[in-house]
């Protein structure tokens, strides 16, 4: 079967397994986010375990304004899965060291073996983003990014990597919601940077750096799927259900798992409870 009637019968297998949404948003409830959004997540168990199954190599990346929902998608796309084969990258500032480095040197490091996936909660592409618009790489550096980053793809891919990239896109309104929940809630108060702050006075220049990435990344070897991501739920189920349907995959067989009866305890004795520190019961 050619790859594009398995593609199709991947897409057509996740649309009819996934419980209809209504359109009107305050007819969007949590049952039927969590219904559609478990089916989800054992689909995504079967890819995974097709990956590890035939060497696969595959890399998601996640991109878009701050408080764009990247977090959330990546969250419910590997809670479920094998943290050992599925990996999540989230690289800080680069070192002093770092920077002297070529550009894609720290990312490729964590490009995946045979049977992994790797998830990138921003990428290179923080070079297009941030750093082009926040002044921290100069003219030269940005200009040899947009000339090198699709000759780096191509070699990503010959090699046998799956890429696969999306963005997020927010409305000003929507974000400005989403900041100000982080302002107002103590648990997600961490989420919410000076960097955060400083790119919404600057909404005109990333909306213009964005624009200049497409142009010269969005090829048709790698190109950028946009997720509209005003509605939190609708864009994690939308982004998961896109995701499946790029790789055909199928269910690995496995032995039948049978609990072996545990052993006898003859000629055990347990110390008595007052020899140990317990956790007090508080609730």
């Amino acid at each position: 079967m050619s790859k594009n009637k398995n593609k199709e019968k991947d897409e057509d297998r996740i649309a009819l397994e996934l419980e209809p949404v209504h359109k009107d948003e305050r007819k969007f409830d949590k049952k039927s986010y969590d219904k559609n959004l478990r089916k989800l997540q054992i689909e995504l168990v079967k890819l995974q375990e097709w990956i590890k199954l035939k060497g696969l190599k595959v890399v998601v990346i996640f991109e878009g304004r701050d408080a764009a929902g990247k977090g959330g998608v990546i969250k419910r796309m590997t809670e479920s899965l094998n943290p050992r084969t599925c990996k999540v990258v989230a690289l800080a500032t680069p070192t002093d060291r770092e920077k002297t480095q070529w550009y894609f040197q720290r990312y490729a490091a964590h490009l995946p073996a045979a049977g992994e996936m790797v998830l990138f909660d921003r990428s290179w592409y923080n070079r297009a983003g941030v750093e082009r618009v926040m002044g921290f790489c100069t003219t030269d550096e940005y200009q040899e990014f947009l000339r090198t980053c699709p000759e780096f793809e191509r070699m990503l891919i010959r090699s046998g990597i799956i890429l696969v990239k999306y963005w997020f896109s927010v409305s000003d309104e929507e974000q400005e919601q989403r900041f100000q929940s982080r302002i107002d809630d103590p648990t997600k108060r961490w989420k919410l940077s000076p960097m955060d702050l400083a790119s919404r006075e600057k909404w005109i220049e990333y909306s213009k750096a964005k624009d200049e990435m497409f142009k010269y990344t969005d090829t048709k070897q790698s190109p950028w799927f946009v997720v509209p991501a005003d509605n939190k739920k609708r864009a994690r189920l939308n982004c998961i259900s896109h995701f499946l349907s790029l790789i055909p995959y199928e269910d690995v067989k496995h032995d039948k798992i049978e609990l072996p009866p545990r052993s006898s305890d003859e000629g055990y004795v347990r110390p008595p409870f007052s020899d140990q520190t317990f956790v007090p019961e508080v609730f």
